[in-house]
């Protein structure tokens, strides 16, 4: 019991354990984090500034934007003039070749024709020739399109259409009245070979000037001074606003790239998850020490925290719709389900904190999302129904909601809302609360919890082992609905949970099924105990503990029903059988472990509560007078013989909570066994005299 039981001693090997947990859910919710100092915060032109008053937190230029700049670059290379080289050794090349090929002169031509199309070859070289590729670029671009012509330490400007490329210098070749008449024949001398680009594209020296042209557009607009004030909450952002907050992320970027090692962000945000972590475990270990007694349980909050941090990071690192859209008060929900009411609540305060530390308005979020979890934990102190589980989603929805309306009062000091779309957030976040019913199964069978719902789903007495008992061993089952009911009472006086202990109670005896004859409370006539010495009969009666087990095994109960089989008679003996071989061999030495049930005994408040009232319910059939002394006797008898067998040293129940229990039990059974009053016989008439008889004929 709690007087006499020290307290649970830390081990090495569960250090260990909440050591590891904590450190995984530090690092899941660490590297989650986002580090690269991108503004967290969405914003849009024409859109009012929803968050606090924004100040340059260093100093920055004020970048352009990209539609900005290319506009000023197409502006600026519209003005380009690439560098071109006159290569005049070109003419003097293609001029030899020319009078080589043609030394006899042009066949089918006059002499004098040589030196008229050499001529008109050289008037063409003088006006310049481009490449075909360069000249229709050039051309495509502006038909006003210059270029700078180089000739040695010379350099001039030239439209493009003064110039001519290969095709139209071939075509002008023919303009000349000599030449255009006797074209046929001198198509056949290919004088097109001899019109070769003499204007060639000096791209070194035009990359240079065109970077340097590029480079000439200022990227900045301005400049901010750290502190200076960059927007206002309720101030419309327009373009310019837009440009310097683009501005900021940028610089915020080009800073942290350039840092070495552990960035100190890194380092704070390490810290921060680490001190929340650590002031959750604190207070497990302090307050609710018994959560680690198995991994599984303990690991059901930390998973829980380390998810929903986690879907919050992931929304608000790629700007994903709003953050409102999770169902944080889920969290505490399940926990004050399942644990109890003030983990929930330091669940809900470490995995909002935790949340907070991302979001560019952190505390409107810490004060919707707090009110939230708070009206969900009050609203559900004890599952009955599923129609609870919709009240408390609409019920927290709706504190939400007003919490986040007044929050927006004191922001703005205007009546109507703003935002109405973080209101829309909110509504679907209710729905999102509906999956909380079907989520509550995977929770159980994930961390081996077990909720009110189904405790209730498991005492249904058309369940298979219930209707079972009910045909098969009667008497045992009336003793447990019996044994439930008293123990039910016993845990709503103490404190307990009187649902769990219902449905141990109703299940605790299944293991006779096996042999229901040979329990007083089936037998009808012969008792086959008769033809069986003590130990055999003990070890039978002893068996249905076992039996159940493995009964509970094959129906899939719950382990914490398991667990009401196997404690609901401890480490006691079958009294009966025992004391009745110690009088048959009073000189033999008995082995008492023939006669003793497998155990353990009660770990639980629960446990202990149905070993009192199974151990009551079952003597008190055997009593033959009924009367309050006889009952509270039977009662104080049997309990205190149960507390000085130590039966009660490994559960947390107090001797206020026996005593109440003695007192809950008494009041029981007197109304269970009260003496009826007996109904009066109805007088007979007497019989008539003759004469009257004969008067009447």
């Amino acid at each position: 019991m709690n007087e006499s039981k020290p307290k649970m001693a830390f081990d090495w090997h569960h250090l260990s354990l909440w050591c590891l947990l904590m450190v995984v859910s530090v690092v899941a919710v660490v590297l989650a984090l986002p580090r690269e100092g991108r503004a967290n915060y969405k914003a849009e032109v024409g859109t009012p500034w929803r968050y606090a008053d924004l100040a340059a937190p260093f100093y920055f230029a004020i970048n352009k934007s990209e539609e900005v700049v290319a506009r000023e670059r197409d502006s600026v290379l519209s003005l380009f003039e690439p560098y071109y080289m006159l290569n005049k050794e070109v003419e003097t090349q293609q001029l030899r070749r020319f009078a080589k090929d043609f030394t006899e002169g042009l066949p089918g031509l006059p002499d004098d024709y040589l030196a008229i199309v050499a001529n008109r070859l050289h008037n063409l070289y003088q006006q310049g020739i481009m490449a075909n590729d360069d000249y229709r670029q050039m051309m495509a671009k502006d038909t006003l399109s210059q270029v700078r012509l180089i000739d040695g330490k010379e350099a001039w400007v030239v439209n493009v259409r003064d110039l001519l490329s290969t095709v139209t210098a071939y075509e002008k070749l023919f303009q000349y009245p000599q030449l255009a008449s006797r074209r046929e024949l001198l198509a056949k001398c290919n004088l097109n070979n001899y019109l070769l680009p003499n204007v060639i594209l000096d791209k070194e020296r035009s990359d240079v000037a065109h970077a340097d042209l590029l480079n000439s557009i200022p990227l900045a607009s301005g400049v901010m001074q750290q502190g200076q004030k960059i927007i206002g909450q309720g101030e419309i952002v327009t373009q310019e606003k837009l440009d310097i907050l683009r501005s900021m992320e940028m610089e915020q970027e080009r800073r942290q790239a350039q840092e070495k090692g552990i960035s100190v962000r890194l380092v704070g945000q390490v810290c921060y998850v680490a001190i929340l972590f650590c002031c959750f475990t604190l207070y497990l270990a302090v307050y609710r020490r018994d959560y680690f007694d198995t991994l599984r349980t303990m690991a059901m909050p930390y998973a829980l925290i380390v998810l929903f941090s986690l879907m919050a990071s992931l929304l608000v690192g790629h700007h994903v719709l709003h953050v409102y859209l999770l169902p944080f008060a889920m969290v505490p929900i399940f926990i004050s389900l399942f644990m109890d009411s003030r983990t929930a609540f330091m669940s809900l305060v470490t995995m909002v904190l935790l949340v907070a530390v991302q979001l560019q308005r952190p505390f409107p979020f810490i004060a919707v999302e707090t009110v939230a979890g708070l009206v969900s934990i009050l609203s559900l102190r004890e599952l009955s129904s599923r129609s609870q589980l919709f009240q408390t989603a609409i019920c927290s929805t709706l504190a939400a909601m007003a919490t986040s309306l007044a929050m927006e009062w004191i922001e703005t000091g205007h009546l109507k809302p703003a935002n109405w779309y973080e209101y829309n957030y909110l509504a679907v976040q209710a729905l999102l609360l509906f999956c909380t019913y079907p989520l509550m199964f995977l929770i159980e069978k994930t961390f081996g919890f077990i909720s009110n719902i189904t405790l209730i789903e498991l005492s249904d007495m058309n369940k298979p082992l219930l209707r079972q008992m009910s045909e098969v061993a009667p008497g045992t089952f009336q003793h447990s609905i019996q044994v439930a009911n008293l123990s039910a009472e016993i845990a709503n006086k103490i404190g307990a949970n009187s649902q769990l202990v219902r449905t141990g109670a109703l299940y605790h005896d299944i293991g006779k099924l096996k042999n229901p004859v040979y329990y007083t409370e089936n037998q009808s006539g012969q008792n086959p105990h008769d033809a069986l010495n003590p130990i055999e009969s003990a070890q039978v009666i002893i068996s249905h503990v076992t039996e159940g087990q493995k009964l509970a095994d094959r129906y899939h109960l719950p382990p914490v029903i398991q667990k009401f089989i196997s404690t609901h008679h401890g480490l006691g003996k079958a009294k009966y059988f025992y004391v009745k071989y110690q009088n048959e061999h009073p000189d033999e030495p008995v082995d008492s472990l023939l006669f003793t049930y497998p155990g353990p005994n009660p770990q639980t408040k629960e446990q202990a509560i149905l070993m009192m009232a199974d151990t009551v319910e079952a003597a008190s059939r055997s009593l033959t007078s009924y009367t309050e002394t006889d009952l509270r006797q039977l009662v104080e008898r049997l309990i205190d013989g149960q507390v000085q067998e130590g039966y009660f040293r490994d559960c947390p129940i107090t001797f206020r909570d026996i005593a109440w229990a003695k007192t809950v039990l008494i009041e029981k059974l007197k109304t269970i066994y009260h003496t009826r009053i007996s109904y009066p016989e109805q007088k007979q008439p007497k019989e008539p005299s003759g004469d009257v008889s004969t008067n009447h004929q």
